[in-house]
């Protein structure tokens, strides 16, 4: 294993987590009804861990 793919595969799992996390604060930006509509799962906030995504199923 290069050093060249380790720094490649590190740089793509970043660009990932950059693009889910902005398409998340998009989708977050947007009213409640049409995060329902849409099928986006609720926000739960808890106080003493960050906020977390309930998936009801």
């Amino acid at each position: 294993m290069s050093v060249l793919s380790s720094i490649g595969r590190v740089a793509a799992r970043y660009s990932a987590a950059r693009a889910r996390y902005r398409s998340e604060r998009a989708i977050l930006s947007l009213p409640i009804e049409l995060r329902k509509d849409i099928g986006w799962p609720e926000i739960v906030v808890d106080a003493q861990n960050s906020p977390r995504i309930r998936i009801e199923g």
